[in-house]
């Protein structure tokens, strides 16, 4: 076996449809089985998993395994994961009526992105691109009302600096809420300012321990 790993479940029933299921102590890891030489960028292959991966949210919560990450069989599993099995378990138990949303937002005065031949080190050109993603802003009215309107319905909230050209707000949201935080980021089209509301995604965000 060879298989794309989507997700970690906490339980078995959680995948079916075209996905297979691979035991990981007593959580699964979801995955489509490929064949040994095919390679993991095939667009078809990149397709075939993004329906699955919708549909398996459908059923229920998982966590998102990051896209290109291939097991060969469920010793293998173990081996690459078996680290994160207790700390998955917690989270999947915890967060499993939730899900994540995302509202990316165009930076207001987006910061140049610094140029690599104007610093004389790597480290100094990596402080300054810092400094630029940091320093990216978005428009204060907007924040409000986002600050208003969408994270009131979230449990947590983030908000994230991507790049020097925008910020993205990541929500953590109850199943029942989303038509809510649908609704809700509907009415920021009132406002000038270019931004993407997506989702709702699996666990990704917020399977890091920070708030």
């Amino acid at each position: 076996m060879r298989a794309v790993v989507i997700g970690a479940h906490r339980h078995r029933d959680d995948i079916r449809d075209d996905a297979i299921a691979i035991p990981l102590a007593d959580l699964f890891l979801s995955g489509v089985e490929i064949a040994e030489q095919q390679p993991v960028s095939d667009r078809q292959l990149l397709v075939r998993v993004s329906r699955i991966r919708a549909q398996l949210l459908e059923r229920a919560t998982f966590i998102a395994i990051r896209y290109g990450f291939v097991i060969a069989n469920e010793s293998d599993a173990m081996a690459k994961c078996g680290a994160q099995v207790e700390r998955w378990r917690r989270l999947l138990d915890e967060h499993r009526d939730e899900v994540e949303l995302t509202l990316k937002v165009a930076a207001a005065a987006p910061l140049p992105r610094p140029n690599r031949t104007d610093f004389g080190s790597g480290a100094d050109y990596l402080r300054a691109l810092h400094a630029a993603t940091q320093g990216a802003a978005i428009d204060e009215s907007f924040r409000a009302a986002v600050d208003a309107q969408l994270v009131p319905l979230a449990n947590q909230h983030r908000w994230i600096h991507r790049d020097n050209a925008s910020m993205e707000l990541a929500l953590l949201v109850a199943r029942e809420r989303v038509a809510d935080v649908n609704v809700a980021g509907a009415k920021l089209k009132s406002f000038d300012v270019p931004f993407l509301f997506s989702g709702p995604w699996p666990l990704e965000v917020f399977i890091d321990d920070h708030e």
